[in-house]
């Protein structure tokens, strides 16, 4: 999953980053609410962590005008600012959940995966495809509820392809979600990373097909046995 976090205490923003990624998301980080509008406009993330006060102003307010455009992308604050008053203005403004610092990186994730999971049924904990299983939560692939070992890097892959199982999942949209903003991807590296994925499956026993839609993306569902 792709996740912006904007944070201007480069501290706080390393120590959630470290955390994040070594759980299997891809984060860019932003110390500004200009470099956040920059960002947002030209990628799509699945959240937004948001620190409410940044040396440019309150991301709550900027919120509240992003919101009115109708971008619906979830969003968590995570604020100093602790008030009941405080929560109130920042979930009238359109944040999906509320963090005190100092936030407990565990938890933090835990919170964006349980927003994550709110919109719709492939957002859940378990995306199961066939006899094809990933929890999200431990990162674990199972075939036949077998542990099969893959690299972090396939089952960030694997992820995003279950989460829109039976549909097209574009090359772009992979790189988005497998590689931060600075991270060098090379022409073929999703191709080589859905080869190794493919093999390392259909080894374990996988009753699951990836496809290439060529050039448009992947798409990966149950396979059919006539």
């Amino acid at each position: 999953m792709r996740v912006l976090l904007l944070e201007d205490n480069l501290s706080n923003a390393e120590i959630y980053q470290m955390h994040l990624k070594k759980s299997g998301f891809a984060v860019d980080h932003v110390e500004t609410l200009t470099e956040t509008e920059d960002a947002v406009a030209v990628t799509d993330y699945d959240i937004l962590l948001l620190d409410r006060q940044v040396p440019d102003g309150d991301s709550r307010i900027w919120l509240s005008e992003v919101r009115k455009t109708g971008v619906s992308v979830p969003v968590l604050f995570l604020t100093v600012r602790d008030t009941i008053e405080d929560r109130i203005e920042g979930l009238d403004a359109g944040a999906d959940d509320y963090m005190p610092k100092p936030v407990a990186p565990k938890e933090l994730e835990a919170r964006i995966r349980a927003i994550l999971r709110r919109p719709k049924e492939m957002l859940s904990a378990k995306l199961v495809c066939g006899n094809l299983s990933f929890d999200t939560r431990h990162r674990e692939t199972c075939i036949d509820d077998i542990p099969v070992k893959i690299s972090k890097r396939e089952g960030c892959l694997l992820e995003r392809l279950m989460r829109r199982s039976n549909h097209v999942v574009t090359k772009t949209s992979l790189e988005d979600g497998l590689y931060g903003h600075g991270e060098e991807v090379t022409p073929n590296s999703i191709e080589v990373c859905v080869c190794r994925l493919r093999k390392n499956l259909e080894k374990a026993g996988a009753k699951v097909d990836i496809h290439t839609i060529r050039g448009v993306g992947y798409l990966i569902r149950e396979r059919v046995i006539n």
